[in-house]
């Protein structure tokens, strides 16, 4: 059995939960496991779940004139989904490729919805979750106009300096809106210091 202490610790950060809420929770939450290059979700589809990292990473990532643009990566213990697919129920506009194999726990929209209206604690924590989305993207945005592209980059390793070393140089400058070779160049000046 998967232990889910992270994925609580992740929910509590919104708002704790009774033991009787928690307990109607946790059991209704399914364990998935994706192998390096599988899809959480693909263009075109409805997002049915939010997911939890229990393991693993994700580059979520649309498509433009033939042209792929990175928009996140999300590493373990924080949650992914395509929020707008899966609250307008609309299909989603962007991919979510799985980078390494990952181990999550999958929360179904159908069962979200049934715990908002059941428990009061639910729907605050969804309600936070959604304001915890605005800011970060929010936060993004703000620091694509004000940041240097060296401290976005400095930002992202901070986050998951292993991995990000490993993910290609395509993927990351998109990511952080610079040329390929700008990239390289705030690597080779970063391993100098």
């Amino acid at each position: 059995m998967t232990d889910l202490s992270s994925f609580q610790h992740a929910i509590y950060k919104f708002y704790p939960l009774s033991p009787a809420e928690w307990e109607d929770f946790s059991t209704k939450v399914i364990i998935k496991k994706f192998n390096k290059g599988d899809f959480l979700i693909r263009e075109a589809q409805v997002e049915n779940f939010i997911y939890f990292l229990q393991k693993g990473a994700t580059r979520n990532y649309f498509i433009k004139d033939g042209k792929e643009f990175t928009v996140d990566f999300l590493f373990e213990g924080e949650m992914v989904t395509a929020y707008y697919s899966f609250i307008s129920r609309e299909p989603s506009t962007i991919f979510i490729e799985v980078l390494e194999d990952a181990e999550v726990i999958a929360i179904p929209f159908r069962f979200l919805q049934e715990f908002y209206a059941k428990y009061h604690n639910g729907e605050k924590i969804g309600r936070l979750i959604a304001e915890y989305q605005y800011m970060k993207r929010l936060k993004k945005e703000m620091d694509l106009l004000s940041r240097t592209a060296e401290e976005r980059y400095a930002a992202l390793m901070e986050r998951n300096p292993a991995l990000i070393q490993q993910i290609s140089v395509k993927h990351l400058s998109s990511y952080l809106g610079i040329q390929p070779e700008s990239l390289s160049r705030i690597r080779r000046q970063q391993s100098r210091n």
